[in-house]
């Protein structure tokens, strides 16, 4: 940066920095006639490489409009398949939610058969040990009664005959009573 300085420094003390107002010394003349030479001979030149740039160009930016319509209606695709994917697994979770109770249900309904046939299965049997023990218990107490009528029977009837009259018409009430 020092050197930039001392550089306009030393021009500045010389003098001779100038502006040339000379046309034909500087040469403006020469740059434009070979400027306008130029573009004279390589227009068609220039033009038809231009020309090709443009099209290729707006080639490629149709060929990326293109593409990108392309892939637009490709994700339009796939966000319509993903809604009806996420329809789809809703609907199996539902089914499958429906199945799971289904089944849940019919497990009760099935269990709750099983436990009712026991417990009525059960009953019977408790029942028929209850009549079971019923009629033992009457067997015994008839047996009872018979026996302490007998024995009353020989205390206050002396005689066989009048007894076993007795003895016979209570079995014949009790087996009634049974029947």
């Amino acid at each position: 940066m020092e050197n930039f300085d001392q550089i306009f420094t030393l021009l500045a003390e010389n003098g001779s920095i100038g502006l040339n107002l000379d046309i034909l010394e500087t040469g403006i003349i020469n740059i434009a006639a070979l400027v306008g030479i130029l573009v004279y001979t390589g227009k068609d030149f220039l033009g038809s490489i231009l020309q090709e740039r443009k099209d290729t160009i707006v080639k490629s930016v149709q060929d990326a409009e293109d593409r990108l319509d392309e892939a637009n209606r490709r994700l339009s695709e796939a966000q319509k398949q993903l809604s009806q994917a996420h329809v789809v697994i809703s609907e199996i979770r539902n089914e499958t939610k429906s199945a799971k109770t289904n089944l849940l249900k019919s497990d009760a309904n099935i269990a709750k058969k099983e436990l009712v046939t026991r417990f009525n299965r059960a009953i019977s049997a408790f029942r028929s040990k209850e009549r079971i023990i019923f009629l033992e218990v009457k067997q015994q107490i008839i047996s009872l009664v018979l026996k302490r009528s007998a024995a009353q029977a020989k205390e206050t009837f002396g005689s066989k005959k009048r007894a076993r009259a007795l003895i016979n018409e209570t079995i014949q009430k009790l087996e009634g009573d049974l029947l």
